[in-house]
Formats: C-alpha cells, structure tokens, sequence
C-alpha cells in the first residue's frame, strides 16, 4: 500500500556486498454501521428451492465477555481452507427511507477441511445477514459425498469480528463444503471496506462506490476468511446503474464484445433495471487485495506486451488530459520489474483508479490499483515536479506489489515489512527507469534514511519482525503500517525467491535461504562464521540501529545501540543479540576509496581524514574523533554532506558530539548550491524552531538562517531571470523552493515584496494565476502568513472551486499558514465538516495547523477536546491516528506540556487510540528527551547563532 497521508515512503539500509558484480541486499525486507431492515432473495432450504423473502434480524451473541472460545480469539483456527468465492454485490448509489447508502449481497464460499472440527469461523464485521429457512445466518452445503451436519447455533461475535456457525456434527477432513450467505451492509463514508466516494461534476454530486481491504476491512464487504495465508479464487459479479462502470480484479467477461447484461433485480425499492457485469476469475490471492468499483468514470488505455493498461478517473480529468503521465509511465515500468523480477507480469490488465475519497495514497489491489487522485493524475498546468515525482514512485511502488506482496505474500501481518519495505525500496528503481534524468534513486537518504532513522532511534521503537502472537487485533495490526516497516529495507535478490514461492505465502526465513544461495552460488565471503541468517536476524529482529565509532588515531572501531535520548536506556527490551550487529563498512581514506570491511576488523588508521558509511549504504550512523570531524568539515561527496549533516545533528542530541559542532556543519551553506546538502541542514533546524520559536533563542537562529540562505536566494534569482525561468535540473528546482520558503520565513524583504506581489496579482484576477505550480505551496502559505483575513479568504475560495486535486491540495496546507488565530479556529472547525475538508484531509489538516506555532496549542486543545469524535469518525486507514498524534505533539518541550500528554492519554484510555497507540508512547518519550535537551542546550546555541552573524 502507499502511504496515507500522503504517506512517504521511508526506505532503510544495510548494505551486504556480495561479491564482485553483485548488489547491496538487506536489512529488512520488508482498520457507522447503522443496521438496514432489507428483503433480499433468496434460496431457502424448506421450500424445495422457491424464492422467498426471508427476514434480517438482529443476531445472537451468546457471550458477553471474552472467554477462551474460538470465537473470542482473533486469529482464524487452522481447520478450514479457502478455495473459491462466488460474490455478488450491489451498491445502492442514492439513499433509501432512511437516508442511508446500502449495498446488499449474495456470497458462497467453497473451503475444504483440513482438520476435524464442529465449528465454523469466517471473518464478518458490520454486516447484517438474512435468515435462510432454518433460521440460521448461513446455509452449509456439502460437495462430496459426506452428508453436511446441520447448523446446531449461528450468531455474529461483534469484536473478534466473527460470523460463528456451530454443527451438530464434525466436518470431515479432506472434504470441500459450500457456505452460502445473504447480508446488507452501509456504503458508507468511513473509507474502508465497501464504501462511498463523492464528488461534484458540473454541479452534480456523484457517487462512486469503491473499496478499501486492507488490512483488515474485506469482512465489512461480504464474509470471507479474512486473513492473508487464507488465498483463494473469487469470482465477482456487481450489479450496477446502466450508465456507471463496474470494475474488479478479473478482466469483464466479454471484454472484447458484451461486458454486461441488463436485467432486472428486485430489491427494498422494488424492480430496478440494472447491469449486471461479471468478471473472469481472480489469481489465487489474499482477501485484501480484493477491489471492486462502480463510478461515472471515463478512461484512456494502451497496450505493453499484451497488457491492457487503463487509467480511470473522473471525466472530466481524463478529457484535461490528466491520466496521460501515468499512462505513458506504467508500461515502461511493468517492463522493468518484469525484468528485474525475471518473471511475466501475471495478469492480461493494469487497471488504475483515480478517487476522490481515499485515505491511504494508493493500494495494490490486484489488476486493480487504487489511488488519491494527487497520487495518479498530472496536469503540467497544476502540477509541481514534486507532484510529478510522487506519481512516478507511488506508480512504480504499486506495480511493484504486483509481483512482491501479490504474487508472494506475507502469511502473517507481522511480517508486513516483506512486503512494503521492498516495495518501498524497489519504487526508486522503477521511478528512476521511468525518469532516468532525475537521479532520484539518491534521494532515497532523504526520503527515506534520514526520516525512519528519527523513530527508530526511540526506546519505543520496534524490531521489523515481531512475534505472530503479538499481533493479533485489528488495531494492533494497523500500526504495523509505520516508518519502521516501509523503510528499513533495501534489496536487490529476488528473482529465485520470487519464482519459487510464487501463489504462495511466506515468511522472512525463506528469504534469507535464497540470499545464501546468491552467496553460495557467487564465491563471497562473509565474514568468519556468519552465514546470512545470522547476520541479517539481527537487523529483522531487534529493533534500532547502531552508531559506529571510529577512532582514527587509534585504529579502534566499536558499536552501540543508538538512541536518541541515552537515558531511555533502561526502558528498552532485551534482546537475544544483545542490541550488537554485524555491520558492513563502505569507507574512503583521504579521498580513496577503501575495501569494505566489517565491523570486527580493527584496521582503520591514520591521521588522514576517514569517512565511512559512504553514500549511506549501511543502516547506521557514524560518529569520529573530534580531530576527524574537524577534517571532515571540507571536501566530502554530495550525499554524504547530506550524511555529515544529519548524523552529527543527531549525534549531539544523543550526547556523543558537542551541539554546536553540528551547527558549525551548516555554516558552510552559504557556499552550498546541492539540494541534498541543504535540506538536510533545513530537515535538522526544523528541530531547533520547534524547540526554540516560542523563546528568545528564535530571533537569534532567524537572523543566522537568513544569512545563510541569502546567496541561494540570489542564485537561483540569476540562473532564472529574475525567477521567469525554470531551473534544468530536479533537484535544482527543488533546491529554489527551499530558497524562497527560508529567505521569506526568516525575514527577508525582497523575498516576502516578490511572493506577496504574485499573491496578490492573483488575488485581482483569479482566473490567472502567475504563479508557477513548483514554488506555488511556498508562495501561497507565504503570502497567507503575511496577510490577514483577506488573503485567507480568497485562498478558502478557491480550495472550494478548484476542480484539481492537487491543486487544492496546495492551498490546503498554505491556509494553515496564517498568523490569525480566529483563521486557524475556524479551520479546524471545518475538518469535522465533510462537506468542507473530506475525511481523508481531516487528520493532515489538523497536523498543518499544529506545524505554525500560532495554531499549536489551538490544535492541541482542538484535538484533546474532540478526541472521542475524531477516534469514531476519522478512523479508517492505518495511518490517521499515529500521525496526527506525533503531529499536534512534535513541539512539546516543557514539564506542562508533558503533564498534558500523560493526562490525554489517561484520559482516554477507554476510548483508545487505535494505530495511534504506539505514537502516545513515541511522543511522551520524545517531549521528555526535549525538555532535558532544551535545558541543556538552549544558553550555548544562543549565543552560537548570536555570534555567528556579521554584525
């Protein structure tokens, strides 16, 4: 899945050299239902097969309080197997009586006894299900020739999300049985399961009814065993408006003649002349890859290699043109992971789907990819190369799915990092083929090792790998979908592993087998008695990273488990390595590159200037002796200045370095024209301003940057005209955003007269924009943060009147910038109107406002206050909660603020906090090891940044 929110994808290293002619390989590879009286047809057992109009009724629970019962444990028992379903839907795409979106449906599904049982367990949640004749919920049907026992009970067990069937006799082992079903559901807003997507086409509201399964939401749509081992077959029938368009995983049958027939269908509301399109079966697959959609979409299509490519999305998108980029991308990029994978793309299409209502960025249904509009579609007019960059990596980070995490599967949650952590580093490669002249795949430090290196520095991390055991709810599930599992990945060796467990699930034990093969196969060494199990166990199954010393007058090297704040020490958990790794070496001794070496090898000395870790191959950070670090401060790689930066920032907030020798690192920016080098610096000040722009320290640390970014400022205003060009390169137009967003955030004037001039030029004649879509998120929030209540409002109108995603997007996050507290209330009134913000935005929104230090307490009190609301209504997806808790709580650094976030989360321990759990802990520790760093610090980086401006 990409990320939600939006989600970026963070991608991890550790670097194995294996041999020559071979590549780096791994670290790690890698959640309203009212209840709707309906009259559904129906097969009833008592009345040799006529049609009846059986009664839904509200279910029995037989037990109130968890017990240890099947049905009051989470995981599915190892009795049943999946072998096909046969699913036929029907969403209702305008409100019934009682004004609420319903979809009804018909399910059996085949599944064969493995071991002897009496009871039936399959996965159903928020479902209400019509009583066949013998009034039970279910009909059970035997296909060979052992007579079926008989339903003794049925009942729907709400919180282990159970449809329970108990037999008056065993099912017999080898045997297949066919359980038949009839339920209605809400189409409801929440966006996950079988849900509904609105938005306005020339004037009129449309409603797209869409899904979202993973990971745990396929039991909201029909019933099914609902765990990822449980692959099966499906066959899929929707019947749907003649004039929308239905689309699932299979091919429509017919797709080169008749791909529906009309019928009618009677339901609550009477006969109703509908499609009905069935699609060729599925690939054996995991229920939460399952999609199906009805719209009022348009479409453009090509073929690659026999593949029919199609992109979907609103007509009026795909008549602009904006489906194009993505279209000419994805076959390039399907060639290059066949290639890479060394395995055919498996299926006959590429469907992918532009919604307006989606919360995570895209997902990885097969032969169906749903995305955020801003995640698919491209308008050269609207769009910034970021924007063009981030559909280019999250097209490949999908596709990339199609094989690794579709076609081989994780068996348990657990082990989710097999599959997004790949994906998420095999993204840049496909991004990189489709882009060659980005170099994009060295902004995976950035993106990426920087970003997991900030959470996985905390005591309350967690190993990529955890126990099947520990995870067991959905919610435990769902916080799984974090840094730790996207990024701390990279890999290269796949194709045998992807060829031998291809259709099968699998676990990361089977992938170091193969990579020891690669080892076995190629001559290389590692070192003395480690194989690649033990080597690579230690980075899957302790959780952090170490830091390398190295000593270069004594030749000495040593490690130790990093962490951000050295006195959590004590609060972390044991570990069976004992928090040691094995940990490759890629180093350069004055200037030349060295061989690799690992980390027991004792062997660097000298007094000329070392440097390790290069280009970031390795999952660690790097610390000198102070006499290196002075000769590191000239002539290094672009991307390891980046490295420089970022470890010694963080080395000085673990205590190993002085804090002012890593703010003596950005002093050379003034020199500094690279993208890398700078947004590194501007990634690390980002934590000086939160600690310090509520202090008398933030005028000093202004007056510094400003003088600092005033020749990158003056740069990119020459090598543009006087800003009428573009700069050639990506990153180079990266790099003149950041010039513009620091030089008028610290002040300087001809930087806030050239974005106030742009924003009100616009402002006089809106339907002109003069401002170029790279630099219009700086420019807008800018000119916003510099005006009042004027310029807030006209910003507000046009988010309601723009018709691109993208777009909207941008002024979204600019209109969190104003200086006006009223403006920041009333906005985060508005994201608990959907009418306003759609719940997608909702929790981003807030976190926006939470980053201006006008809008942090507002957000703060906004969320404490709303939590119950925003925790029942805001909770679809993995990623909302634990965002948005570490967003609104990023700049706590004072006893008052932690005694507030102790007592929210005291407060609301009832209530919960979902996949935000986790982020509770994450932001207490982080506002303790504040407070002890700001008392620490804040006297000598005053007066560092005091003295280090021209006077």
């Amino acid at each position: 899945m990409g990320g939600g929110f939006y989600i970026s994808k963070f991608v991890g290293v550790v670097g194995i050299v294996f041999g020559a002619g071979a590549v780096a390989t791994v670290i790690a590879l890698a959640v309203v239902y009212s209840q709707e009286v309906a009259k559904n047809e129906a097969v009833s057992p008592t009345n040799g097969g006529s049609t009846v109009v059986p009664q839904v009724t509200t279910p029995v629970i037989p037990t109130t309080a968890p017990s240890n019962e099947a049905w009051d444990k989470y995981r599915l028992p190892d009795t049943l197997k999946p072998e096909h379903y046969n699913l036929t839907l029907w969403p209702r795409l305008t409100v019934n009586a009682q004004g609420l979106y319903i979809f009804t449906g018909k399910s059996y599904v085949v599944f064969q006894c493995v071991k002897e049982t009496d009871l039936i367990l399959i996965h159903s949640n928020k479902l209400n299900y019509t009583k066949w004749g013998d009034d039970h919920l279910a009909k059970l049907s035997a296909l060979g020739s052992t007579p079926v026992p008989t339903i003794k009970k049925s009942w729907l067990q709400p919180t282990t999300q159970f449809l329970v069937l108990e037999l008056n006799g065993k099912l017999a082992v080898g045997e297949s049985y066919q359980l038949d079903t009839v339920f209605v559901g809400e189409l409801a807003d929440d966006l996950g399961g079988f849900y509904r997507s609105v938005y306005l086409e020339e004037g009129e509201e449309k409603v797209v009814a869409t899904t979202q399964m993973q990971p745990t939401d396929a039991r909201k749509a029909f019933p099914c065993f609902d765990e990822p081992a449980m692959k099966a077959i499906f066959h899929i029938t929707l019947l749907h408006p003649p004039t929308t368009v239905a689309l699932s995983n299979g091919m429509e049958h017919g797709q080169y003649c008749e791909s529906h027939v009309e019928v009618t269908e009677v339901g609550p509301e009477g006969p109703v002349r509908v499609w009905r399109t069935s699609f060729d079966e599925t690939k054996k697959m995991s229920t939460y890859l399952l999609a199906f959609i009805v719209s009022d979409y348009d479409y453009i299509n090509s073929t690659s290699d026999n593949v029919l490519i199609r992109i979907y999305a609103r007509k009026k998108a795909i008549a602009d043109g904006q489906g194009e980029y993505a279209l000419n991308k994805t076959g390039p990029i399907l060639k290059f992971f066949e290639k890479y994978y060394n395995a055919t793309y498996p299926l006959p299409k590429s469907d992918q789907i532009a919604l307006p209502d989606f919360n995570a960025g895209a997902m990885e249904n097969w032969g169906l990819i749903t995305y955020r509009e801003t995640a698919l579609l491209y308008d050269p007019n609207m769009s910034s190369n970021s924007n063009k960059e981030r559909i280019a990596t999250i097209i490949a980070h999908e596709l990339a799915h199609m094989w690794f995490g579709n076609l081989v599967t994780l068996r348990w949650w657990n082990d989710l990092w097999l599959n997004e952590g790949f994906a998420s580093y095999v993204e840049y490669l496909g991004a990189n083929e489709a882009e060659p002249d980005w170099n994009i795949k060295d902004l995976i430090v950035l993106g990426d090792v920087h970003r997991v290196f900030a959470v996985d520095a905390l005591a309350s991390s967690h190993p990529l790998s955890s126990k099947e055991e520990d995870i067991q709810k959905p919610e435990q599930i769902s916080e799984l979908f974090d840094a730790i599992s996207y990024s701390k990945v990279r890999s290269s060796i796949f194709s045998t592993y992807l060829n031998t467990f291809a259709y099968d699930n699998t676990v990361y034990t089977d992938l170091w087998d193969h990579l020891q093969m690669a080892v076995n196969s190629t001559g290389t060494s590692l070192p003395t008695g480690q194989t690649v199990h033990s080597i690579m166990n230690r980075w899957v199954l302790q959780m952090g990273f170490p830091v390398v010393t190295i000593n270069t007058a004594t030749g000495m090297i040593n490690q130790q488990h990093f962490l951000l704040d050295p006195a959590t020490a004590g609060s972390v958990p044991p570990s069976d390595f004992s928090y040691v790794w094995i940990v490759p070496i890629r180093w350069m001794k004055t200037g030349l590159l060295q061989k690799q070496t690992w980390l027991e090898d004792k062997t660097v000395t000298g007094e000329s200037w070392i440097l390790a870790n290069l280009n970031v191959s390795g999952y660690y950070r790097v610390n000198y002796d102070n006499a290196n670090w002075e000769r590191l401060l000239n002539s290094i790689p672009v991307i390891n200045r980046a490295q420089l930066v970022d470890d010694a920032f963080n080395l000085a907030r673990a205590k190993y370095i002085n804090t002012t020798l890593a703010l003596r690192t950005t002093k050379y920016l003034r020199r500094e024209r690279e993208y890398m080098p700078w947004e590194s610096a501007l990634d690390n000040l980002d934590f000086f301003y939160l600690m310090f722009d509520r202090s008398e320290v933030y005028g000093d640390m202004q007056a510094y940057l400003k003088y600092q970014v005033e020749p990158l400022f003056k740069h990119f205003e020459n090598i543009t005209r006087n800003w009428t060009d573009v700069p050639n390169g990506h990153t180079d137009q990266y790099n003149q955003v950041n010039a513009i967003r620091v030089a008028c955030s610290t002040g300087m004037e001809e930087c806030q007269t050239l974005t106030k001039g742009w924003y009100s030029q616009w402002m006089k004649d809106s339907a002109k924009n003069p401002i170029h879509p790279n630099l219009r998120t700086t420019v807008y929030c800018s000119a916003i943060a510099a005006g009042g209540a004027a310029e807030w409002e006209f910003g507000w109108t046009q988010f309601k009147a723009a018709t691109i995603a993208i777009e909207a997007d941008k002024l979204r996050f600019a209109l969190a910038c104003t200086k006006q507290p009223w403006l920041l209330n009333k906005y985060l009134e508005y994201t608990l109107d959907a009418t306003k913000i759609r719940k997608q935005d909702a929790t981003s929104t807030i976190v926006y406002i939470a980053s201006n230090v006008v809008g942090q307490s507002l957000a703060w009190d906004f969320m404490r206050d709303r939590w119950s609301y925003i925790f029942t209504q805001y909770g679809g997806g993995s990623f909302s909660f634990s965002n948005l808790i570490n967003g609104v709580t990023k700049r706590f650094s004072t006893e008052f603020e932690l005694k507030q976030l102790k007592q929210f989360q005291a407060d609301n321990s009832e209530v919960g906090f979902g996949s935000g759990t986790l982020a509770v802990s994450q932001s207490i520790e982080r506002t303790t090891a504040n407070i002890k760093w700001v008392a620490e610090n804040k006297k000598s980086v005053q007066e560092w940044f005091y003295a280090e401006v021209p006077k």
